[in-house]
């Protein structure tokens, strides 16, 4: 951890109110928090689109820098991640984001650039129909997907749901806060956000001391779409915070799938218009799910393994793979993330292109987010 740029970056949240895509501006035009800082009394001649109000009230950090001392204070004592967008563990997908948060509060065990990840959100008033989708669904795809990071909200109803059978089968889960991490809400789910912090953890945008009003769920509902390649309806009123996720992912271009439920079922109504709508693919099982999305299953990589042979027998490799091989046979186990960086190859492409890799049999995935080159 840079601490200079951490310590900036908290206080450049600070001078932007929050304002996520001004401060992302800011932080990306100039090269990070630190760079602001030292920027500071020209920035309006750097960024054009920032209002006079702001250009002035950037030329004085005084309260911000005391804040965020107070802030380095807190994370240092309870041995919290500061992620910046910069720093190579910040969640890539999140990091493609028009509103992406500049900097993130982590409490946590599991790597957030894992090659596959979902979420799953849902009514807080989640009825019996809907808690079983979950329990069905999380247990068939561990049986599916070893490999698979869940993201929700650990709020009531289906997020804690969705938390407490993802730990319940062995997959590791994260859950984003409205608030910072000095406390949980709600208290009663404290219990299994101690365990998500070994088996997952605890993300947030928002520092100590912040309480979590209703703007901030609204708010963290980006990082959880954002942080995922695909979101799960499982039951939604007609309106709801699942609804504004599910809306905000396909925004960033990523899939949005729901379960059906009853006509006229209040808690179904948000699920069936979201299908209708044609704004959510129909899933009724995790078998669906894993077609859908294509992602590699047990079998599929089993298979590919088997068909496994010498890399000079793969003459068609494309550029691409040709790159990603040669990174491996230079330092074989690299993660997702790393492998990424080394190969200039953007998180997204490379995450398709590794599973093609797999199933030629050139390449495994292994916990966390690592693939080994097959001898």
């Amino acid at each position: 951890m840079n601490e200079q740029e951490v310590f900036y970056s908290i206080a450049l949240t600070r001078m932007t109110g929050f304002n996520s895509q001004m401060a992302l501006q800011l932080y990306q035009k100039l090269g990070g928090g630190q760079a602001v800082y030292e920027r500071r009394n020209d920035v309006g001649d750097v960024i054009p689109g920032c209002s006079p109000r702001l250009v002035e009230a950037l030329k004085n950090w005084d309260d911000a820098l005391k804040r965020a001392a107070v802030e380095m204070e807190f994370i240092t004592k309870h041995n919290i991640r500061a992620l910046t967008l910069n720093d190579a563990d910040y969640p890539l997908r999140l990091r493609e984001c028009a509103d992406a948060p500049v900097i993130l509060y982590y409490k946590g065990s599991a790597d957030l650039n894992q090659p596959f990840v979902v979420d799953i959100v849902g009514t807080r008033h989640c009825t019996t129909y809907g808690q079983d989708l979950v329990h069905r669904f999380v247990t068939r795809l561990r049986e599916l997907c070893p490999q698979v990071l869940i993201f929700s909200g650990l709020a009531y109803g289906i997020d804690i749901c969705a938390h407490r059978q993802a730990l319940s089968v062995g997959y590791e889960t994260v859950g984003v806060l409205a608030h910072g991490l000095d406390q949980i809400y709600p208290n009663h789910h404290r219990q299994t956000a101690i365990e998500m912090m070994n088996h997952g953890g605890l993300l947030t945008e928002y520092m100590s001391q912040t309480e979590p009003i209703a703007n901030n769920f609204r708010q963290r509902n980006r990082i959880v779409a954002g942080c995922s390649d695909v979101t799960v309806v499982v039951e939604s009123a007609y309106k709801g915070g699942a609804l504004i996720t599910a809306r905000i992912a396909q925004d960033y271009g990523r899939d949005v799938l729901a379960f059906p439920g009853a006509v006229g079922a209040p808690y179904s109504e948000g699920c069936n218009s979201l299908i209708r709508d044609n704004k959510a693919g129909l899933i009724t099982s995790a078998d669906d799910f894993v077609a859908s999305v294509g992602w590699p299953t047990v079998a599929q990589q089993q298979k590919a393994e088997a068909n496994a042979i010498e890399r000079q027998l793969f003459p068609d490799l494309s550029p691409e793979e040709q790159t990603a091989v040669a990174q491996l046979q230079q330092t074989n186990d690299l993660q997702l993330n790393v492998l990424s960086v080394k190969t200039n190859i953007p998180i997204g492409q490379l995450t398709a292109l590794l599973f093609q890799m797999e199933m030629k049999g050139i390449v495994r995935s292994l916990a966390g987010g690592t693939y080994h080159l097959l001898k």
